[in-house]
């Protein structure tokens, strides 16, 4: 079977790899659909520093289970429809021992620090599967960066009588801004591109900023009662929106950042102790999975227009390289291994 792998910075290529045999607590998963997702692309940019080459791509799974090894359990059955939790941690460092696994000293991601997804078949633990009943192979395939930006969510203690400004209208930050409505909070969406925050809209932002066009702090100033957003999250990664969030938030507001800054970030500190802001990182995902599976269930999230484009194997290589030229045309990219036979 084949499998796509990159193999350096903006080099990706098709190898033959052999289908693996479940071991006794493994279930054999037939992958249907793999997202790119923003560090694939970095790691093909060469700019993320966690990324190992040669890696299989793929930690955006929707698939089908296909066997089990002996000792999984009879829940799981041969044709469920599952993603998977595609992190691995050591269970010995600090972060580890504090029951926050998903900020693991030494977390591998899979595509990242392991093999990925983006082949036929995969044997994972059957412990890492999260089944639906209900969703398409598609949907699944989003679940995984939708819990990163309800993760951020958490991190940020959201609540009902929150204000939130979410910077990043790509996956992660939509996944923000679902989470905040969820509950109930008034969401703000930041992007660039009108047609991002118009899908950020569909997902449950109640106002949009198009920072390209308007003036962020007379927005989000006018937007707030000149308080400033009592959360930011930022879900792009860049030094201008990592240091908006901490002058555009209210005083004793939260600012929690899930990208990671190419280059270094400078910051008026006095900002930050005058504010007395809660700065706080977000990595992951901790125990989102159930939240978003029963949000995608729930049907209000808007699934078509987050899909950019779907291409088969053969073709993602191409469409990797095409996102990395034109990252404003894409909000998710989606690998299909079906063969068009979901």
């Amino acid at each position: 079977m084949k499998a796509l792998f990159l193999v350096a910075p903006g080099q990706t290529e098709l190898r033959d790899v052999p289908k693996p045999e479940p071991a006794d607590d493994e279930a054999l998963l037939r992958v249907e659909k793999v997202g790119f997702c923003g560090g694939d692309l970095n790691g093909y940019r060469g700019t993320f520093a966690l990324q190992e080459y040669p890696h299989i791509l793929g930690h955006e799974v929707g698939a089908v289970v296909e066997a089990v090894g002996a000792a999984v359990p009879a829940k799981i059955k041969s044709g469920m429809k599952v993603t998977l939790w595609p992190y691995k941690n050591c269970g010995t460092c600090m972060s580890c021992r504090r029951g926050r696994p998903n900020a693991c000293c030494d977390n591998r991601t899979m595509g990242v620090r392991r093999p990925g997804a983006m082949t036929n078949y995969i044997a994972v633990d059957w412990r890492e599967l999260y089944p639906s009943s209900v969703l398409a192979t598609t949907e699944l395939a989003l679940v995984e960066p939708l819990t990163v930006g309800f993760h951020a969510v958490d991190r940020g203690q959201v609540e009902a009588s929150d204000t939130v400004a979410v910077l990043g209208c790509g996956m992660v930050g939509l996944g923000a801004v679902s989470a905040a409505a969820g509950r109930q909070a008034k969401v703000i969406a930041v992007d660039i591109d009108d047609k991002k925050v118009a899908i950020a809209q569909q997902a449950g932002a109640c106002c949009v900023v198009n920072n390209a066009e308007q003036d962020l702090h007379e927005e989000l100033a006018e937007l707030t009662d000149g308080d400033g957003p009592d959360v930011i999250i930022e879900a792009v990664g860049n030094p201008r929106t990592f240091r908006a969030a901490v002058d555009e938030v209210a005083f004793t507001g939260r600012v929690v950042y899930i990208g990671y800054a190419k280059k270094p970030v400078e910051y008026e500190t006095k900002t930050i102790v005058q504010k007395e802001l809660t700065i706080l990182g977000s990595r992951n995902c901790l125990n989102d999975f159930p939240a978003v599976i029963r949000m995608l269930e729930g049907g209000t999230f808007p699934v078509e227009a987050v899909v950019s484009r779907t291409v088969p194997l053969e073709e993602a290589g191409a469409a990797l390289a095409a996102w990395s030229e034109r990252p404003g045309d894409f909000t998710k990219i989606l690998v299909d291994l079906t063969n068009g036979q979901t």
